[in-house]
């Protein structure tokens, strides 16, 4: 048997929702909380669109989302980002409208690949390691479970 790319994607996504599924929640020092929701608002300071917040409205593919974006627009929706990593729900609000304008800017879709794009994009940005772990977690791991899973999983940052 010939292993082609959508094998090996398939595979990569099994592995990394494990990975997702089989490790225990890290623990996060406060200090690092507070990192990341101050560099979290800064990103968000420096982003060109009007959010909105819904409990609804969840975008079915990218093109959808972009063509919101490309008129300054996007929402965002509440399922998109429980986290219990932030101390008040505006900043996974916000990361929230960071990854999905990182989408956007890397013309990735919602596949593996895309959401491991969106990731190295945000990464660059990161102000340290352990930001980029709880980011990995947030993004690629977290996004495999759900292409795994073929919904939302619990959310948990986990550094496997």
């Amino acid at each position: 048997m010939t292993i082609t790319s959508e094998h090996a994607t398939a595979a990569q996504v099994q592995a990394l929702a494990r990975l997702y599924f089989e490790t225990n929640p890290a623990q996060i020092s406060g200090e690092t909380i507070v990192e990341l929701c101050d560099w979290l608002m800064s990103e968000f300071q420096s982003l060109p669109l009007n959010l909105e917040f819904s409990d609804y409205e969840r975008y079915s593919n990218e093109t959808e989302m972009f063509a919101d974006i490309e008129q300054e627009h996007l929402w965002v929706s509440a399922d998109s980002y429980d986290s219990s990593i932030y101390p008040n729900p505006i900043y996974g609000f916000i990361f929230q409208a960071l990854h999905d304008y990182d989408h956007y800017l890397t013309d990735s879709d919602f596949s593996l690949k895309g959401e491991i794009t969106s990731y190295n994009a945000i990464a660059k940005r990161a102000p340290s390691l352990e930001i980029q772990k709880i980011l990995y977690s947030e993004i690629v791991l977290r996004s495999a479970a759900y292409l795994d899973q073929g919904q939302a999983p619990s959310p948990k940052i986990v550094f496997p």
